[in-house]
């Protein structure tokens, strides 16, 4: 029987922190606080604070009274159009000082377990053969995958002599209906009905439904066996781009037509616009070994990902017809 849980979830505004606080409010089990920017506040129940918009600390810890479980979800995201003549030095502010800031304050609130939500980006842009699994090197290369494995890294120091519980997860792209960034562009170019240059990628890409993700963040929250331990976690099956295109295109009731382009061309096009990061996910290959999290954890995708991913394609294109006013 599930014992009662008070969860306080950070980044709850966010693509994943909106969905899981929208599930784990229907367990009567748990108790959940937020904290988010106060910009967006308002949409959801935060009894216990929220963080100043621009500020990377937390000043005190009365937030955290009565919490004995934290899912830190809030940092610096993958920006599309970067800015900043320094960019790691912004991530490693949210994603690295803030956490550890955050978790410091947890270790002195008592909190029972800290779940932290880094990057398979942590092991690498994409996988040479081998899938990615816990036993694999770490070899980041992106700013917000270094940042992630910098935070990884003094979590573990920090909590050594600690008695609160740490918990690593490195979820590879979380897609949906309403996924933000590159999965979000990729939704509106099928839905352009345009020929797309992927006829001839033979990759295989693991990715996770947002509802999977979901399900084991929650199983994290109690399994005993998730204490101190790293999962990198996926869907039931990997896919090429072409095959992923087809299931989104299937949900959105529309034909796919595809053209060949050669990749050094394609390669050297995102290179120019600074789109690297779609490059490898739309061309390159990334597997995961999800087998840790079933072994260990009995953990299963609930989500079957052929599914997942014609829910998707439906789902955003439900959201993006027009409504004539009756």
């Amino acid at each position: 029987m599930e014992t009662s849980r008070n969860v306080l979830i950070t980044g709850a505004t966010g693509f994943i922190g909106q969905a899981l606080h929208n599930s784990l409010k229907l367990n009567k089990n748990i108790t959940i606080s937020t904290l988010a920017s106060r910009k967006k506040e308002h949409s959801l129940e935060n009894p216990h604070g929220t963080l100043p918009p621009e500020s990377p600390l937390y000043s005190d810890n009365l937030f955290l009274q009565g919490i004995d479980t934290v899912i830190h979800l809030a940092g610096r995201a993958h920006v599309l159009k970067e800015r900043s003549e320094n960019p790691l030095n912004l991530y490693r502010r949210d994603n690295v000082d803030s956490t550890l800031e955050l978790a410091k304050i947890s270790i002195n609130s008592n909190v029972r377990r800290f779940i932290f939500i880094s990057s398979i980006g942590v092991n690498g842009p994409y996988t040479h053969g081998a899938a990615f699994c816990e036993l694999s090197p770490e070899s980041p290369v992106a700013d917000y995958a270094i940042s992630k494995w910098e935070a990884e890294q003094q979590l573990h120091t920090l909590v050594q002599n600690s008695k609160m519980e740490l918990v690593i997860i490195r979820p590879p792209l979380v897609y949906a209906g309403h996924a933000p960034g590159n999965f979000q562009r990729l939704m509106k170019l099928i839905d352009t009905g345009i020929p797309l240059p992927f006829a001839s990628t033979n990759n295989a890409r693991s990715m996770i439904a947002l509802e999977n993700l979901v399900d084991f963040i929650t199983l994290c929250i109690y399994h005993q066996a998730a204490a101190n331990e790293t999962f990198l976690i996926a869907d039931d099956e990997a896919f090429s781009t072409t095959e992923i295109v087809r299931y989104l295109a299937s949900g959105m009731s529309r034909d796919i037509r595809f053209i060949p382009l050669p990749k050094i061309f394609i390669k050297l096009t995102a290179k120019t616009l600074g789109m690297q990061v779609a490059y490898h996910q739309l061309f390159q290959s990334l597997i995961i070994d999800s087998r840790k999290a079933q072994r260990l954890l009995g953990w299963k995708p609930p989500l079957q990902a052929n599914k997942a991913l014609f829910e998707a394609g439906l789902n955003y294109k439900k959201s993006h017809t027009r409504q004539d006013p009756i």
